[in-house]
């Protein structure tokens, strides 16, 4: 039985900003290959578009331990000229959240959401570095597929029709 619970908040606020900066933190370590200065996070998390993962175009999901401590995110929004078509966002698990499937969970959330929301398909993109996600992603339905939205940064796009 999962030990967090999994619902939608306000991408506004202090614990938005610092999921924000852990996730940008372990991506630079993951991704650039060491950590990031206080300054490229700060103006990372200026230049961010998190906020528009928010109603009534998208929604941020946060999942939260039993004493209500972070242990993950994920949002989505609809594509800008393709509201069928919805996009998962900063999805991040803490080390604390995971082996335990919360990802998998997470990714589950952010589909029944896009559906809510009129999807009929979601995309996402990811780095090359990040291999658990790109399993995760493949092993539920995900399937490689060309780059959207001008996403220069990614090296994986992928895309999967909802049901």
């Amino acid at each position: 039985m999962p030990t967090w619970t999994i619902k939608a908040e306000p991408v506004i606020g202090a614990g938005v900003d610092d999921a924000m900066r852990q996730y940008f933190t372990e991506m630079g370590q993951r991704v650039l290959g060491r950590s990031a200065t206080e300054a490229e996070l700060r103006a990372v998390l200026a230049q961010d578009p998190h906020h528009d993962i928010s109603p009534p175009d998208g929604e941020f999901l946060v999942a939260r331990g039993g004493e209500g401590e972070f242990l993950g995110c994920a949002g989505l929004r609809l594509l800008k000229g393709d509201p069928e078509t919805a996009a998962l966002k900063r999805m991040y698990v803490r080390p604390a959240g995971r082996g335990a499937g919360l990802g998998r969970g997470l990714l589950l959330a952010v589909e029944e959401s896009a559906k809510r929301l009129g999807a009929a398909r979601i995309v996402c993109e990811t780095n090359t570095q990040l291999t658990e996600a790109r399993a995760l992603y493949t092993r539920h339905g995900y399937e490689e597929t060309a780059p959207y939205e001008g996403h220069g940064k990614a090296d994986h796009w992928y895309a999967k029709v909802l049901s």
